[in-house]
Order: structure tokens, then sequence, then C-alpha cells
């Protein structure tokens, strides 16, 4: 969001004690007006230090994670889990609540997506590619396999079929 500015004096600006050359300032404004910088909250520490890290100045928002939010509070993949949706709930709520964009990626059960934007989500990153393509050359093997059945197993000629 502050590119170019870098190390000590990127923290300066930040901080409000360096004061930039007018030329560089509105190069910063135009050239990175389209940015917006997004932190991860995927832990118990980061949970305990909320506050703090949504007055960052700058931040446009929070990106969850989900999966090491789970896994940090001791209950791994376990999202219906009152404690897990406790945790969710409160970072978007927090978050919202500062005008700051709040969403997470998820690649699981898509009501969980519905259920965080009733709690006021407004950035959804549903799955991945990855994930999207495993799942559906999985249930393409698994139509094949079922249509094929016991033809499998007692036809010789697809003895050299591997599925």
């Amino acid at each position: 969001k502050f590119r170019p500015l870098k190390g000590r004096r990127l923290d300066s600006f930040l901080q409000g004690d360096s004061d930039l050359e007018p030329a560089l300032l509105k190069y910063l404004e135009s050239k990175n007006q389209k940015h917006i910088l997004l932190i991860n909250i995927e832990s118990q520490p980061a949970l305990d230090q909320l506050e703090a890290i949504l007055s960052v100045p700058g931040l446009d928002g929070v990106l969850i994670g989900p999966h090491d939010l789970s896994c940090s509070l001791g209950i791994p993949e376990q999202y219906d889990h009152p404690e897990f949706q406790s945790a969710i709930k409160t970072i978007i709520q927090t978050a919202r609540s500062k005008g700051l964009i709040a969403g997470n990626h998820f690649c699981e059960d898509v009501n969980l997506h519905t259920k965080w934007a009733k709690f006021g989500e407004n950035l959804i990153i549903r799955s991945n590619d990855l994930y999207l393509f495993s799942r559906a050359l999985k249930q393409e093997l698994n139509t094949m396999k079922h249509d094929l059945g016991d033809s499998l197993t007692t036809d010789d000629t697809h003895e050299d079929l591997v599925i």
C-alpha cells in the first residue's frame, strides 16, 4: 500500500514522524490509491491483540485464516465449534465496527460462508482452483467407477484400466 516506501522511512511515515516531499506524497497517493492492506488474523495471540491490530493506521481490513485459527484454538478443523464460531464473529464484528473489510478464504462447507456473511463478513474468497479441480476430478472418477461397476473385476478386457 505504501510502495515504494521501505524500512525506516516507511516506519517513520506510518508513525507520523516523517514529512514526505510534496512530489513523493502526491506520487504515493496516486500510485497506491487502488491498493488495499489486509492482514491475517489466524491465531489466539492475534485474537488477544485484536483491538491493537485493527487500529494500525492505513489498514483496510482483515482476512481470517479459518484452518490456522481453529488449530491455534486447539480445535482443529472444528468449524462449527462454539469457540471457533465465537472467534469468527468477534473478528468480523470488531473489524466491521471500525469500518474495515472482514473476510476469509475457505474451501469447505459453503453454508459457513453464508453464516459468516450474516455476522457481517463482506469479503468472501470461496475455494481455490486446485481444490475445485480435485473435487471435480474425484466426482468424475467416482461416476466412472459406479457406471462400470462389477465389469472392472469380471471382464478381462479392462485389466489394464486404472482408475
